[in-house]
């Protein structure tokens, strides 16, 4: 049985709410009824993303992804994976997801942009190889 949609009251209207991002993963947070009374505070999109927050590792990886991005010419891009080699050594297969969950966070801050076949990507719904370079 499917549960009966809640009507937006006029204070929760869609021009009310800001677009916001996960301070963990840098996904677009999608608004739910749940958090009506309480948008404001909504930093996570998920039990997961509150759970993991963000790590001195995933703060390395964003250190290193704009260390990498400025030792290369302003219009290279770089692989996420150059940043989990980086940072993680033999062990960097299991820092690809933090490595981009950092740069979503880093485009959601406006630091970089990440691509698939040169072309600007939204970083909430890419999937498959990516690209990360400096904003044009």
């Amino acid at each position: 049985m499917a549960h009966p949609q809640r009507k937006p009251a006029d204070s929760d209207a869609a021009g009310d709410r800001a677009d916001k991002t996960c301070a963990s993963c840098g996904r677009r947070i999608q608004w739910r009824a749940k958090w009506a009374n309480n948008w404001d505070a909504v930093k996570y999109c998920s039990a997961t993303c509150r759970g993991h927050g963000v790590t001195a590792t995933d703060l390395r990886l964003e250190e290193t992804i704009a260390t990498l991005l400025r030792a290369r010419a302003t219009d290279a891009t770089i692989c996420p994976s150059e940043a989990a080699k980086a940072v993680g050594a033999e062990e960097w297969r299991e820092l690809m997801e933090p490595a981009r969950r950092a740069a979503r966070r880093m485009v959601a801050r406006g630091e970089l942009e990440i691509t698939q076949g040169g072309v600007v990507v939204d970083p909430s719904t890419a999937k498959g190889p990516i690209r990360l370079r400096r904003p044009r």
